[in-house]
Formats: C-alpha cells, sequence, structure tokens
C-alpha cells in the first residue's frame, strides 16, 4: 500500500504531461464533407465561418472546396487553415501556399500546404518539392 502511495504523484504527474502534450483543437473532430479526423489531419484542416455565425470543419481544402460549392449562395465571414508547421489556424487568403511536392496530400493527389509564414514555405520547397501559390490558385486547383 505504501508503494502504491509513493508512486501516487509520479503516475498523476505522467497523466497530467500526456494529456498536456495532445494537441487540442477546435471541433469538429471529424471533417463534415469526408468523415476524416480533423485531429490526425491538423496540419491541413480548415474551418469555414459563414457570415450568419454558422461554422463547418474540414479536414483539407479539397473538402472546403466541396462545402463552399454546395453553399454557393451563402456568404462567408472567414476561410482559416492550419499551419502546416504550427498546426494553428490562419487566414486562409493571407497564407503561402505551396502546391505539390513529395508528401502525400490530403483528399487530393495534388498536395496543397498553407503556411503563415513566406519561409517555412521556401523551407517545405526546398526539401519536399513543390511551388509557391496562391490562395485563388490553391482554391482553383482543388476545384477542379
Amino acid at each position: 500500500m505504501k508503494k502504491l502511495l509513493l508512486m501516487l504523484p509520479l503516475l498523476l504527474l505522467l497523466v497530467a504531461v500526456g494529456a498536456e502534450a495532445h494537441d487540442k483543437f477546435e471541433g469538429p473532430n471529424s471533417c463534415k464533407q469526408c468523415g476524416m479526423s480533423r485531429v490526425t489531419f491538423a496540419h491541413s484542416r480548415m474551418l469555414i465561418v459563414f457570415a450568419d455565425g454558422s461554422q463547418v470543419g474540414i479536414c483539407s481544402l479539397n473538402c472546403a472546396a466541396n462545402e463552399l460549392k454546395e453553399h454557393r449562395g451563402k456568404k462567408v465571414r472567414s476561410l482559416q487553415v492550419a499551419d502546416y508547421d504550427s498546426k494553428k489556424l490562419i487566414d486562409a487568403k493571407k497564407a503561402y501556399w505551396v502546391i505539390g511536392g513529395n508528401k502525400p496530400g490530403v483528399m487530393t493527389a495534388t498536395p496543397k500546404w498553407a503556411f503563415s509564414e513566406k519561409e517555412g514555405a521556401e523551407r517545405f520547397i526546398a526539401t519536399n518539392g513543390g511551388k509557391l501559390a496562391t490562395f485563388k490558385e490553391a482554391l482553383t486547383l482543388a476545384e477542379q
């Protein structure tokens, strides 16, 4: 019993560290379009917020293109995408996009990744290939 009491603080510490290490992201956990895990694909996830306040979480730019097509008449307030490096949501229109490269894409044969900084996109390209693009170019490709 004494051993258990001595080990209890260590066990609690390990649980706390494990919980802290797990990244937490905005809901939902599954993509509305395809059902894939937005937690697993946190580096490509997107969040669409419509003018009426409703929002939709999706796993990728390709699923976002499908969602926007389904709600063509609905005004978009913001379109956010995860920064590939930090996984933090950023404005998709202001992001530096990389199209192509040797990293498999999410829900697409042609990968499309977003970066908050141009330097991050350039580092990715130097290591993995691809080309720098605008949001409009990336979205147009996703819509095809």
